[in-house]
């Protein structure tokens, strides 16, 4: 599991960066009903380099270990919506966090050869 996951780092990391960058931008285009076109521009911005940066990802691991860290974008919502916006994390969002984050764990250590 180990030497699994060694292999996948790279690849992992690069899945967390672009989880990262397409919370964001969708966070931005919530913000940018209020706050503007400017706003919903660096939205697409964030998004589309969380994109380019999951296919860069691909190219240093396995696709079946790689695609299941993009549910890492669950649990940054829920952070960012409860930071950013204010909005109540209740216990099930918290049970559903842990859940997706011990997947995510299981999975990263990717396939027993």
């Amino acid at each position: 599991m180990i030497e699994s996951f060694r292999k996948n780092r790279k690849g992992i990391l690069l899945m967390i960066v672009s989880s990262i960058c397409v919370c964001v931008g969708q966070l931005l285009w919530k913000l940018s009903a209020e706050q503007g076109i400017l706003v919903l521009f660096f939205g697409f911005c964030f998004y589309g380099v969380g994109a380019l940066v999951m296919i860069v990802a691909y190219r240093y691991g396995e696709l079946s270990v790689l695609q299941p860290m993009l549910s890492l974008n669950y649990v940054l919502s829920i952070i960012l919506a409860a930071v950013v916006l204010q909005e109540t994390i209740t216990i099930l969002k918290c049970l559903g966090v842990l859940i997706i984050i011990a997947g995510v764990i299981l999975i990263a250590g990717g396939t027993e050869e």
